[in-house]
């Protein structure tokens, strides 16, 4: 068996300061690697993060893209983006936005970016139509936590079904949902 991956140089000093602030909504380091492997194949891609949290999947994301990649992460939550900001934010690919998921996609333009990794509530349970208008041909919709978590609040999991079954069946696309992990899944646009 080989060696193992390295990890991003950022994630234990991420990790550490997301426990010490009591965020508990950080990614899973499987769906981690699968965000770094799925940027690596996108060079000179175009990704968005919804729901930067304390900047988890940006490193991961950062941690695959390569020198001419970029990265727009977004987050309402001022406390947790600073960690990310922190950790991050010398890295000149990654641009941080402060703000609403939700309205920055409404004012995102058709086919923007190559990779979306929506964690947040916008682009995933809202905005959806939005978030998957942003990709262009090829590009690649992911969503994590769809397996029962811990700090889901009661009912959630009717969303959660129902953002499955939208998915599935989105005609231009090819789905692919992994019971592993947090829960997985993913579109790619299909070219015209």
């Amino acid at each position: 068996m080989g060696q193992a991956q390295p990890l991003p140089a950022a994630l234990e000093t991420i990790e550490a300061r997301a426990a010490a602030l009591g965020f508990d909504m950080n990614s899973d380091r499987k769906v981690g690697r699968l965000l770094a492997a799925l940027a690596a194949s996108k060079p000179g891609g175009r990704m968005l993060e919804l729901g930067t949290g304390c900047g988890l999947g940006a490193a991961w994301l950062l941690h695959g893209m390569d020198a001419q990649a970029s990265l727009l992460t977004i987050d309402t939550d001022e406390a947790a983006q600073a960690v990310a900001r922190d950790a991050l934010g010398a890295d000149g690919r990654v641009r941080f936005l402060l703000g609403d998921g939700g309205t920055a996609l409404a004012q995102m333009a058709a086919a923007e970016f190559d990779l979306v990794f929506a964690d947040a509530w916008p682009g995933k349970f809202s905005h959806l139509d939005e978030a998957l208008a942003a990709l262009g041909p090829g590009g690649v919709y992911v969503i994590d936590d769809l397996l029962p978590q811990p700090n889901w609040p009661d009912g959630h999991q009717a969303n959660v079904d129902r953002l499955l079954g939208d998915l599935a069946g989105r005609d231009g696309f090819v789905f692919a949902q992994m019971g592993w992990a947090t829960g997985v899944a993913m579109l790619v646009r299909q070219a015209a």
